[in-house]
């Protein structure tokens, strides 16, 4: 085998440094090998090694009562009580999604199932997050399509339900779309699984499928922007099976129960290289392997590809050898290649052979542990405080309220998702308690009380024109929507999506995100268990918004008393609980019927938020509550017609009530503009006296607008009535406005 020079030209091929390959040469006292360049130009790239975010990443709140597991494993865990463990997490695969939409998002899915069940869980629930360019655009019709088409096939065959997530479109993604997936499983808390090579002398045994060219660097193409070039990138994309996944997971869930395994790790990016280094970085032991022993889909592949490749559906495994035969039956009884590749050693190298010669001989720690840290220049872009001013003066009132609040019903971001949710089996498990299309999803935990709430949010827009604000936000609200289900919200999973980092407007983007995140989670006692950065969503210098997705993960005690979004009768009360603090900056009316992105996101009191949180817990404990409703994108106004949409029933309600310092507001600021800590909730009248005034004690407004009834919505202000709509034609706004938007007939 003839390795080629490593050249200059080789070096920046690999995405490398000069002074990255110098420190290279320093670690190995010697120049690499082809196979050893790989390695080290793959886990030092940007997507394994989080060389631009761990320096900030260290801010974050990781520690609780219920964290078991926080961020540096496959996966986060979390006790749930009743000897149960929650194990979650999020990640991207965006630019995969954006050249191979179906195989993109598919694999994606895989990848987060394997994070799960390699901790030992059994996955149940997934919610997804996406972001696309214009849907009127013909690429972006297609990007959508393959993008559900993908997340559905995947997690459909695998019978992992999905039972939510959130859509938003914006020309920021039209070079870029975000496909970020999340997956919660659930395991016995005595029976958590590491990602650790311990016991000298213990094999290295490689399951799954076989090993093929896909997927080669596509952990270096995650890390560099795109150019004109995406869709030549083609071949870093990874295809999937979910069937052979699916064997792979019962396989490995057989085996951990049998107690055969002693560490365990999906090759997910960089494939055999990332599990074999980061098993043995973890444990500070050493892992021998022989590649002729890898099971291949081409017979022509040399050790840098076999190192490299990406292929879905494969685990690395560690266990005892007298275990071996154990295990290995189990994996021959599921018809999968299993095989004993290497050896654990305990002098902290990754060796890697080559039908008995050496090839890559690199301490373990130094590739999954040491890569160079960055700390890049970061400054607001100069554009910044121009961005941040808006004068109401220059925004005329509606002339027609009527049409604004179908406008804003219209929006991606806001109308029914149910097009998308359809196409997923979010019932198969029958774990499923509140389908698709409320504030959060809620399963149950299967012989318990147990309800696990989960939601994943963040307004592109605010992170823009405030990125610590957007941050706050996004933790808040995913917690509002936790809680209007019932939950107690309690840890957090996140994916950050921002563009360039060498770019010090980026920089100081991901700068203020990480601390606003921090701030809210510590406000709110939910840590970060979990996750992911993504940068390089950029493309020809265009980045995208700041995107900080976060999937917020609440307990409920008792399953069976829950709350949903949609009002439940006729006569009942509808009040507003939480803080008034509307504004028109940075909303979605704003951008939508003004066209303007301006001014700022709105005011926010994180500990309100958690007094609101908790709130609303005691009132749903107490059943006290028919339904509750975050008030988030398009104000009130849009809050009260999904409630009224989800119910089928009609309301009256004065919102002048609502007042802003004791004084009325502009009619659409009042309607329209967009706050934090806010709840729409609705109640048999006699609660309503009790609801106000334990929203007082909590430091908080308990404030009654009116009462359900008819088949009308109608808003008023004062005697004025501003809108005056049938909910059958709301509904039928809301439920088919993204199939216009596709262009689809209805």
């Amino acid at each position: 085998m003839i390795e080629p020079a490593i050249t200059n030209e080789l070096i920046k091929e690999h995405g490398l440094t000069a002074l990255e390959y110098q420190r290279i040469t320093q670690i190995l006292g010697r120049e690499p090998t082809f196979t050893e360049l790989g390695i080290f130009s793959v886990m030092w790239s940007e997507h394994c090694s989080y060389k631009s975010s761990r320096l900030h990443l260290k801010n974050f709140p990781t520690t609780g009562e219920r964290v078991i597991q926080g961020p540096g494993e496959n996966a986060g865990v979390i006790d749930i009580g009743q000897g149960m463990v929650a194990v979650f997490k999020m990640e991207s695969h965006n630019h995969p999604s954006y050249i191979e939409p179906y195989q993109g998002a598919a694999t994606g899915v895989g990848g987060i199932l394997r994070d799960i069940f390699t901790m030992g869980a059994r996955p149940v629930s997934s919610l997804n997050s996406l972001r696309f360019g214009p849907l009127s655009e013909p690429y972006h019709k297609y990007l959508f399509g393959g993008v559900v088409g993908g997340i559905a096939g995947y997690g459909n065959c695998m019978g992992v339900p999905t039972v939510g997530g959130e859509l938003y479109c914006h020309p920021c993604y039209g070079g870029n779309i975000l496909v970020n997936v999340f997956n919660i499983g659930l395991a016995k808390k005595e029976r958590i699984f590491y990602g650790k090579a311990s016991g000298i002398g213990n094999l290295v045994i490689y399951v799954g499928a076989k090993t093929g060219r896909d997927g080669i660097h596509g952990v270096t193409m995650a890390s560099e922007e795109f150019k004109d070039d995406a869709q030549q990138k083609k071949p870093n994309v990874q295809i999937g099976d979910p069937f052979t996944e699916k064997l792979l997971l019962e396989a490995c869930l057989e085996a951990m129960k049998k107690g055969l395994i002693v560490g365990i790790q999906d090759m997910g990016g960089a494939g055999l290289t990332s599990s074999s280094s980061e098993m043995a970085g973890r444990a500070g032991t050493g892992i021998e392997l022989e590649l002729s022993a890898v099971p291949l889909r081409a017979q022509d592949m040399i050790p840098y590809e076999i190192m490299l490749s990406e292929s879905q559906e494969r685990m690395l495994l560690v266990t005892e050898p007298s275990r071996r035969d154990a295990l290995l039956d189990i994996f021959k009884k599921w018809d999968l290649d299993a095989t004993v590749i290497g050896i654990v050693t305990g002098d902290g190298y990754l060796r890697v052979k080559w039908h008995g010669n050496t090839v890559a001989e690199i301490p373990a720690a130094k590739i999954s542990e040491d890569a160079p840290i960055y700390d890049r220049p970061s400054a607001p872009p100069p554009e910044q405080a121009a961005l941040n001013t808006l004068d109401l003066k220059d925004v005329p009132e509606p002339t027609s309220y009527n049409s604004c609040l179908l406008r804003l019903l219209s929006s991606p971001s806001i109308a029914s998702k149910a097009l998308i949710w359809q196409q997923y089996d979010h019932m198969v498990r029958t774990d499923t308690v509140t389908l698709p299309g409320s504030d959060a999803a809620l399963i149950r935990v299967k012989e318990t009380d147990l309800g696990i709430a989960m939601s994943v949010d963040c307004n592109s827009r605010y992170c823009y024109l405030d990125p610590y604000a957007g941050a706050v936000h996004a933790v808040c609200e995913a917690a509002r929507n936790v809680a209007c289900s019932g939950a107690t919200p309690v840890a957090l999973t996140d994916c950050l999506n921002f563009g360039n980092p060498e770019k010090p407007h980026v920089m100081w983007q991901f700068k203020r995100a990480i601390e606003g995140i921090s701030d809210a989670c510590r406000a709110l006692e939910t840590p970060v268990i979990s996750g992911n950065v993504s940068f390089y969503n950029e493309t020809r210098s265009t980045a995208i918004y700041p995107t900080p997705i976060v999937a917020m993960v609440g307990v409920l005690d008792d399953v069976n008393i829950h709350l949903t979004q949609g009002f439940k009768g006729t006569g009942h009360a509808v009040m507003v609980i939480g803080q008034v603090r509307r504004g028109l900056g940075a909303s979605e009316y704003l951008a939508l019927c003004h066209d303007m992105e301006r001014g700022l996101p709105p005011e926010i009191d994180i500990h309100k938020e958690r007094q609101l949180c908790r709130l609303l817990a005691r009132l749903n404990q107490g059943g006290l509550l028919l339904s509750a409703h975050d008030c988030s994108e398009g104000g009130v106004s849009v809050a009260i017609a999904e409630s009224a949409i989800s119910g089928a029933v009609g309301v009256d309600a004065d919102l002048s009530l609502i007042r802003q310092n004791g004084r009325p507001i502009r009619g659409d600021i009042q309607l329209f503009g967009e706050t934090a800590c806010s709840v729409v909730v609705s109640a048999y009248p006699e609660h309503a006296t009790e609801i106000t005034k334990q929203a007082k004690d909590a430091g908080l407004h308990g404030i009654l607008i009116g009462k359900t009834g008819g088949d009308r919505l109608c808003l008023r202000l004062n005697d004025l009535i501003f809108v005056n709509i049938a909910v059958s034609e709301l509904t039928t706004t809301y439920n088919n406005a993204l199939q216009r938007e596709l262009g689809q007939n209805i």
